[in-house]
C-alpha cells in the first residue's frame, strides 16, 4: 500500500497498523483541509501522527466492519481528536460481542465498540467537504460496508474485496454467496478506474478485479 495517493484535490494517506496488518486510511480534502479516518484498528499514536503530518482536521472515524482488528482503537482515536465514530448498523451485534468480532478467539481480550452513529445502506454522507456513499457489502461480516467517494475515484472495501481475492467467509456471520453478490452486484457497478483500498494488502482497481478476480 503506498503511503500517499493524489487524485484531484483529495489525498489518500495510509498506514499498515497492528499485528494483522490492517490498512488504516486518512482521506483528506485539500480544499477544506479536513478529512476522515477509516478503520483505526491499532496504533492510534501512529494514526494521529499521520493526521498531524498531513495538516488536516479529522472530522469523523468510519468503520468498514466490526472485526476487532478494524475497531480496537476507534474510540480511543476518535476521542483523542474529538470526533464521532460512524459504523454500519448491520454489524452492531459484532461490535458488542467479543466472540463474534474475533477479539476473544484471537487472544485480544474483550474488544467492543459503541459508535456515535449507525449507518444504513445507500446513505450519502457529507463530511469534510466529501460526498461519501455507504454501500452495504456483506459476506465477510453481516454488515460489511464499503465507502465510495466519487470525487476521489476511490472505494474503501474493508475485507470484502482484495487484490484478486475476497475476504474470508468462515467467521461468524460470513457467507460466500453474500460476498460474491456484494462484489458482483454492488462493487462491480462502479467505474473501472475506481481505485480499491482494501482492509489488508495492496491496492487494486475495479477494472482489474473485473478481469482477474477468480471469484467473479
Amino acid at each position: 500500500m503506498p503511503d500517499q495517493t493524489d487524485r484531484t484535490d483529495i489525498k489518500i494517506d495510509g498506514r499498515i497498523v497492528g499485528p494483522i496488518g490492517t490498512n488504516c486510511y486518512l482521506v483528506a480534502n485539500e480544499s477544506t483541509r479536513e478529512g476522515i479516518i477509516i478503520d483505526p484498528g491499532f496504533e492510534p499514536e501512529r494514526i494521529m501522527a499521520m493526521v498531524r503530518k498531513d495538516g488536516v482536521k479529522a472530522r469523523a472515524v468510519l468503520i468498514t466492519h466490526a472485526h476487532f482488528d478494524h475497531i480496537s482503537k476507534a474510540r480511543e482515536t476518535a476521542d483523542a481528536l474529538g470526533i464521532p465514530v460512524l459504523a454500519p448498523a448491520a454489524d452492531q451485534e459484532l461490535m458488542t460481542n467479543c466472540h463474534s468480532n474475533l477479539s476473544a478467539l484471537m487472544g485480544y481480550g474483550s474488544v467492543t465498540l459503541v459508535p456515535d452513529r449507525l449507518l444504513e445502506d445507500k446513505e450519502i454522507l457529507k463530511i469534510a467537504g466529501l460526498e461519501i456513499h455507504c454501500l452495504l457489502t456483506p459476506g465477510h461480516t453481516p454488515g460489511g460496508m464499503s465507502y465510495y467517494i466519487p470525487a476521489a475515484k476511490a472505494v474503501f472495501s474493508g475485507d470484502t474485496l482484495f487484490l484478486e481475492s475476497v475476504g474470508r467467509t468462515d467467521f461468524p456471520g460470513g457467507s460466500m454467496s453474500a460476498i460474491v453478490h456484494s462484489i458482483r452486484d454492488v462493487l462491480m457497478t462502479l467505474p473501472d478506474d475506481t481505485e480499491v483500498y482494501p482492509g489488508h494488502g495492496a491496492l487494486t482497481t475495479i477494472g482489474h478485479e473485473r478481469e482477474n478476480n477468480p471469484y467473479l
